[in-house]
């Protein structure tokens, strides 16, 4: 048998198969015209299914890295190949596209957000409401029986994709999926946070998945039914919660989605909780924003005190997401929020503060009115009732 001599590594030695990777989403990104897309995009598929296959997440990691350092569209094509081939699993033998979809639910409460098994009642209300609402007709759908915290999603592409193989079995057998809860990750606790209801959903080969890739349908009916009816069936599940149910898409796309919505959310629910727990009018509340960078800018963080009070009671996050970063005008977002939610004074700091958090317990350092950064501590006899960690 012949042997193939061995190739020294190129560029900083990130490996053969990441760089072909890194070869075939710079053609794609460099396409001229359909028919060249359709040849990278071939090509690029193989190469992903690949690595997924052989659980080679290094490499992923790496052709992700190098392709976000180049600059330029590489990194969104990559990026978008490795998701597409990562959600909708291949399986051999069936004549289905299948597509791995998540419906996140927004939720906060000054109790436990809990994660836990859904009922055979509760999945039976679900199908009906996806299917009527969300989903074309002729689609299988399996819904997995749990409802997922972030702790306990997949971890990493080839995990998120043999997840997504497993449901996919499972929407063509017409059956959902039970989930072991024996060794599920422990699920942090906030005071606001979002839980995942995963499913998979298989059509025939080319047809329509989404309600709104129908004629008759569109995504602003589609998410407007399913707040209406599909999020009363999750109320039951979640007592002495408030939430706020998201449109289900595709995996990724929905998990974007609700880490974009989750951070107004986190903010209005924040307002809401200091009011109540305080027993004050919201204009007494003031809100510190500032931004707080490592080597770049990470994050903007939020403190709150009352308007007579210089002490920090409370704290939220304002993650940056995407190509977001300082350029952006996100403190005039995070004041729009607050302004609308009533709060009485709104200050921005623009000192660049460092990425710290506590020693002893781990939570985000917060502003405060005078440009220091401090633990968040609400009065003694308040804090007994809430969750330790806040977003």
């Amino acid at each position: 048998m012949n042997m193939k001599r061995p190739r020294s590594k190129r560029r900083g030695g990130i490996g053969r198969h990441a760089e072909e990777l890194l070869w075939l989403a710079s053609g794609l990104a460099e396409s001229c015209c359909r028919l060249e897309d359709r040849f990278w995009e071939e090509h690029l598929s193989k190469a992903i299914d690949t690595a997924l296959a052989h659980d080679d997440e290094d490499t992923l990691d790496t052709a992700l890295d190098q392709a976000f350092n180049r600059g330029g569209p590489i990194y969104d094509e990559l990026a978008d190949a490795i998701e597409s081939r990562t959600e909708s699993p291949v399986i051999p033998g069936n004549e289905h596209d299948i597509v791995f979809i998540a419906a996140p639910v927004l939720a906060w409460s000054r109790f436990r957000i809990p994660a836990r098994t859904l009922p055979a009642a509760t999945l039976a209300n679900l199908r009906v409401h996806l299917l009527a609402h969300i989903l074309a007709q002729n689609a299988r759908l399996a819904l997995a029986d749990f409802l997922f915290s972030p702790d306990q999603l997949p971890q990493g592409y080839c995990d998120t994709a043999r997840f997504a193989a497993r449901l996919g079995r499972a929407a063509l057998d017409g059956e959902d999926l039970h989930i072991e809860v024996d060794g599920m990750p422990e699920t942090t606790q906030f005071l606001s946070d979002t839980r995942y209801i995963l499913a998979a959903v298989a059509v025939p080969r080319g047809h329509a998945v989404f309600r709104w890739q129908e004629p008759d349908g569109n995504r602003v009916e589609a998410l407007t039914q399913w707040r209406g009816q599909g999020g009363g069936c999750l109320n039951p599940l979640l007592p002495g919660c408030a939430l706020e149910v998201v449109l289900p898409e595709s995996y990724f796309a929905a998990c974007r989605s609700a880490d974009k919505i989750s951070r107004a959310y986190s903010v209005r629910a924040s307002v809401a909780f200091l009011a109540t727990t305080l027993d004050v009018p919201v204009v007494n509340l003031r809100a510190v924003i500032a931004p707080f960078w490592n080597e770049q800018i990470e994050e903007y963080r939020v403190g709150f005190t009352l308007a007579s009070s210089d002490s920090v009671v409370h704290g939220v996050v304002w993650p940056l997401l995407g190509m977001e970063d300082e350029a952006v005008d996100v403190p005039a977002e995070i004041e729009a929020v607050l302004r609308e939610c009533g709060v009485g004074v709104v200050k921005t700091l623009e000192h660049r503060f460092p990425l710290e958090y506590c020693d002893d317990c781990g939570v985000p350092l917060y502003p405060s009115p005078d440009g220091e950064i401090v633990h968040a501590e609400m009065p003694e006899a308040e804090a007994e009732q809430i969750p330790r960690h806040l977003h």
